[in-house]
């Protein structure tokens, strides 16, 4: 039995703490196995996430540039996995330019990716019209994706309440108070109880909106601070994002907003011209490591330190939670490094 809303209780097998991708990947995971699962909730909505503010991109392989071989082959399964969870995922590719002021930035970059192909001005201008005629040289990269994350938040909730599985907001209860067989920890910044050595990084993503702009994948143009996209949402709205800086500000600072709109404008002039929507940011939670932590206990799996990667690596490690839950199994995240290309 699950303590419920109003001190009603729920049967279930699994109470999951945090309605973040985490959370409500591993819960519609553990319905479509037969587990009978809760959810909980601190927050009123989802927008509390800092995932709600996200550049939506999924792309391990542009990402292995600085991201540890153990998130870039979650990555890889979770772009397997999310088309059979939820709908609104485009999976279309990701394309990559050098800035112009730093010719052998897409050199060095090739060094530490994977999986992509060079493409001249002529296959530029096919796959981005918008870019044609700017850059001469860039990479694409085939198996990335990208989704307007509150798209994703809003179908993941549907594809649960089709599932039986409730998301109790505004929980105020204790994990102790939760009488369930397993409990998974999913709270992120909250759980500093049980993983001290969480610290905060703020990410700060811009919306602009352009009707004289089409681009139809995730842009990546290399900077030597931050790792910045620009996505497409969809009615002439873009995302910009995301700055990461290493401190528990909340809102988004002026030098952010004025890097951010440099940067739309450095990859494509029109975006001078577009209307600056809004200004978004995020908390999120980061272990020393950069890589998430499975801690699997007797009864709660905690599970935490996604960073920026959690609608990335989400579905491949809710694979792993599901299988420990059923066989109670102790080894979560695997991976091996791959081969460089």
């Amino acid at each position: 039995m699950v303590e419920g809303a109003g001190g009603k209780r729920d049967t279930a097998d699994v109470a999951i703490v945090g309605a973040g991708p985490m959370g409500l990947v591993t819960a519609l995971m553990c319905a479509k196995a037969g587990v009978k699962v809760a959810v909980y909730e601190r927050q009123g909505d989802f927008s509390a996430s800092p995932a709600w503010n996200g550049t939506g991109v999924i792309a391990p392989d542009c990402e292995a540039d600085s991201a540890d071989a153990t998130i870039v082959d979650l990555g890889r399964r979770s772009l397997e996995l999310w088309p059979t969870l939820v709908s609104g995922l485009t999976i279309n590719g990701a394309l990559v330019l050098g800035n112009r002021r730093m010719p052998s930035a897409l050199d060095d970059y090739s060094a530490f990716v994977l999986n992509y192909d060079w493409v001249d001005e002529e296959k530029i201008a096919a796959l981005e019209p918008s870019l044609a005629g700017i850059y001469g040289r860039g990479m694409y990269f085939p198996q990335a994706a990208h989704a307007d994350p509150r798209v994703i938040f809003s179908g993941l909730r549907e594809a649960l309440e089709a599932a039986g599985v409730r998301i109790r907001f505004d929980w105020i209860g204790t994990l102790d108070s939760l009488t369930a067989a397993r409990i998974v920890d999913t709270r992120g910044l909250g759980a500093r109880d049980r993983f001290p050595e969480l610290r905060a990084v703020t990410a700060e993503l811009a919306m602009v909106r352009s009707h004289k702009i089409e681009l139809n994948r995730p842009i990546r143009l290399l900077h030597n601070r931050h790792a910045l996209y620009v996505t497409p949402r969809g009615q002439g709205l873009f995302a910009v994002g995301a700055t990461t800086i290493d401190d528990s500000r909340t809102g988004v600072s002026v030098r952010s907003a004025g890097e951010l709109m440099m940067h739309a404008v450095s990859l494509l002039p029109a975006f001078a011209e577009a209307e600056v929507v809004d200004l978004r940011s995020g908390q999120m939670p980061v272990l020393m490591n950069g890589v998430p932590k499975v801690a699997v206990g007797d009864r709660v799996i905690a599970v935490n330190g996604l960073y920026r990667y959690g609608w990335m690596v989400a579905p491949a490690i809710a694979e792993d939670l599901v299988r420990v839950i059923y066989t109670q199994a102790t080894k979560v995240i695997h991976a091996t490094k791959p081969p460089r290309r």
